[in-house]
């Protein structure tokens, strides 16, 4: 599985319906197993971004496809950032001419 982290920022609609992220939070870790996605943490966050969310997924489109769905719901606008493990990055690094 490859892992992701997810940076979000809250729309206004997002920032209206605060008092529900914790709850909207756990609805979105279930529907996110209709995509094979599985969301391994979350963390509200103060600066830039207002959460991170690190998620592994079989594949882009996967973790596309859940990143769509839950941008459609209207509450946040994210970006999506693919993350190496150390083993993955040794792997890379050995193409390197």
């Amino acid at each position: 599985m490859a892992n992701y982290i997810i940076l979000g920022n809250f729309t206004d609609q997002g920032i209206r319906n605060v008092k529900d992220t914790v709850k909207r939070a756990d609805a979105v870790r279930e529907s996110a197993r209709k995509f094979g996605v599985n969301m391994k943490e979350i963390c509200w966050t103060m600066g830039q971004y207002d959460m991170i969310v690190t998620v592994e997924a079989p594949d882009d489109a996967s973790v596309s496809a859940f990143a769509l769905a839950v941008g459609a719901a209207g509450n946040i606008r994210g970006q999506t950032l693919r993350a190496y493990s150390r083993d993955e990055m040794s792997a890379i690094l050995t193409k390197v001419a």
